[in-house]
């Protein structure tokens, strides 16, 4: 870049670069290093790139999980590259994506043993890098369950873990020693677990499911409510990553009832229900309309020819599913394959990646990297008063 042109002007244009090359010109000069390093431009950079990140396990190598970036545009699915996996990650034994924002991923074992100091992973694949959060006040698992929310701040772009504990069993809830659903938040910035500042805590009959999604900065999940009729997905819980109010969503008679299975996603910004329906193997997707009426209004089906099991997973930029598919005459235990459907079409395209899939979209992001790499945050919060 010509040192004819004024830094400012050399700092907006470096705005508009992938993050590869922003790393490599880090190597160029001082200035650029401390430009690019600074927190500011950290904070400020968006990256325009989308890519597809997809974990997968397959038998061939006994299970062990491996991890492929996709470029979602116009090269489709052509430029692939395969991802490291970070030691922090490897550290969960069998790690699961919670959920991504602004370019981040975070990862939680939920299956850890009881005795085994339970963590969760952020890593911004983009950069290579990733931190560790130790999870406090864990308890007792016969009674409670554990429940993660990721996403980052969008006025501050400060990465925050909301970790809510809530009730497993209704009969349980009228135990003197019960408490309510309790709420902890932590914020990367300051590397610290507190009490969220809702005082509108959610009530000990939900029930919370792991399906999530992150939209605008608003945080969604499945839950129900155990007081209700309908048995289970009568309801969205959302939780504003910026204000930290909790607010409920009743879904309609014919999301809530009718169903075999329900899956939020975002489909182009917007948050999508997806009505699974096992006998015919396909899946209605319906979309939230406006943030005040919370309406749904159905869009497309998602029904694939020639497959005998379906999965949706995440959709492209473009709007097209991606969708994990075991075909017609692949054994029951056969592995399962990757692939995007065409919705005008009804055509499905196999991606050439067999296995197991979690897929999460993202966006390139320097977001960690003025933080140390693997750096691991513990004993950060102090225990709940009696």
């Amino acid at each position: 870049m010509s040192d004819n042109l004024p830094f400012e002007l050399q700092a907006e244009i470096m705005k508009r670069l992938p993050v590869g090359s922003l790393i490599q010109f880090r190597s160029v000069s001082k200035s650029w290093k401390s430009l690019i390093s600074s927190s500011r431009f950290i904070v400020d950079y968006r990256g325009h790139q989308q890519h597809l990140f997809v974990m997968h396990e397959d038998d061939s190598d006994d299970f062990n999980q491996q991890c492929v970036s996709i470029a979602d545009d116009h090269t489709f699915p052509h430029q692939r590259v395969s991802v490291t996996i970070p030691p922090l990650v490897k550290n969960l034994k069998d790690p699961s994506i919670v959920g991504g924002s602004h370019g981040l991923l975070c990862l939680y074992d939920f299956d850890l043993d009881a005795k085994e100091m339970e963590m969760a992973v952020l890593w911004n694949p983009s950069i290579r890098k990733a931190v560790a959060v130790v999870l406090p006040n864990m308890p007792d698992n016969k009674i409670y369950r554990t429940v993660l929310g990721f996403g980052v701040c969008c006025q501050t772009n400060d990465p925050k873990i909301v970790k809510i504990n809530h009730i497993k069993q209704w009969k349980d809830a009228g135990s003197i020693n019960c408490i309510p659903s309790q709420v902890e938040v932590f914020t990367l910035s300051t590397g610290a677990w507190r009490s969220s500042y809702s005082s509108n805590l959610p009530r000990k009959s939900i029930i919370w499911f792991r399906d999530q999604v992150v939209i605008d900065g608003i945080h969604y999940w499945l839950a129900t409510d155990r007081t209700s009729e309908v048995s289970l997905y009568d309801l969205i819980i959302s939780f504003d990553i910026t204000n930290e109010e909790f607010k409920e969503v009743i879904l309609p008679d014919g999301l809530s009832r009718n169903f075999d299975q329900h899956v939020m996603s975002n489909l182009k910004n917007s948050l999508v229900m997806l009505e699974f329906n096992r006998r015919r193997t396909l899946y209605n997707v319906w979309m939230m309309e406006d943030g005040v009426s919370k309406s749904f209004t159905k869009l497309f089906t998602i029904c694939p020819p020639d497959v005998e099991q379906i999965y949706v997973l995440e959709f492209r930029k473009t709007g097209e599913p991606v969708i994990q598919v075991r075909h017609l005459g692949v054994p029951p235990d056969g592995l399962l394959s990757l692939a995007v459907y065409e919705p005008d079409s009804k055509h499905i395209n196999d991606l050439g990646i067999d296995g197991f899939h979690e897929v999460k979209a993202y966006s390139e992001t320097l977001l960690l990297l003025d933080k140390p790499n693997f750096f691991i945050y513990e004993n950060t919060t102090p225990a709940f008063e009696a």
